[in-house]
């Protein structure tokens, strides 16, 4: 029978992997923090192995930190170091966005633009986790549209590093519909198939992630600061 779709099995890993990234993604579990494993697998109802097993994919991409015999503690990304992530990464996807509208046709381009869609309603619905996500697979889309063999490995392992940076660059208000018109630049540049615009308005995109992002890391650094100094 046609329209049947099969049963999609999911892994307590994969399921673990996902849910302790979101937690630390946004912010749950914060920059710095030492994961305490015994609270954590006491909150989401299993135990230490499978959750271990989640933290060595995410010390692989980057969000955490693993010490013998001190367990996890989620990365910190310093401003330098992010600054330098975001600025290659706004080149390479740059660069995927050129190559992607060149070789775009328009069963293609129909699947991008629902991408985008959701992309929106995530926003209009102000859901910023699933906003992040469904963002997440605009830009792997067009990364994966460009074909290019030596552009994915380089990308894939930036990506995992920045998924906080990038997800805080949303975190004012103002800041996320900035993020969303430029989105609507990036996907009118594509559907007039203008390689050049394309490659100009992710490029834009990206640079301006890093001023958002650098907003709230500042934002939250004074928040940590004392007060006051004693004379």
């Amino acid at each position: 029978m046609s329209g049947i779709e099969p049963i999609v099995r999911t892994s307590l890993h994969e399921v673990m992997v996902e849910r302790v990234r979101d937690l630390v993604i946004d912010g749950t579990l914060p920059a710095g923090e030492r994961i305490n494993e015994v609270r954590l697998c006491g909150q989401l109802g299993v135990s230490r192995t499978p959750l271990r097993e989640a933290l060595k994919v995410l010390a692989s991409e980057g969000l955490v930190e693993l010490a013998r015999n001190r367990g996890a503690k989620v990365t910190v990304l310093g401003a330098a170091e992010t600054r330098d992530m975001i600025m290659l990464m706004s080149r390479l996807e740059a660069f995927a966005a050129e190559t992607a509208v060149r070789r775009l046709d328009d069963a293609a381009m129909a699947r991008l633009r629902a991408k985008h869609d959701a992309v929106l309603d995530a926003f209009e619905r102000g859901d910023r986790l699933d906003y992040f996500k469904l963002n997440q697979d605009f830009h792997l889309a067009i990364v994966q549209l460009a074909a290019n063999a030596a552009l994915s490995p380089i990308h894939a392992g930036l990506h995992a590093r920045m998924k906080r940076v990038r997800y805080l660059g949303n975190d004012v208000a103002e800041h996320w519909a900035e993020s969303v018109a430029e989105h609507e630049a990036i996907i009118s540049a594509f559907e007039r198939r203008d390689a050049e615009v394309a490659a100009a308005a992710m490029r834009a995109h990206l640079e301006n992630a890093w001023r958002r992002a650098d907003v709230v890391m500042r934002a939250a650094e004074q928040t940590m600061q004392p007060s006051g100094e004693e004379t």
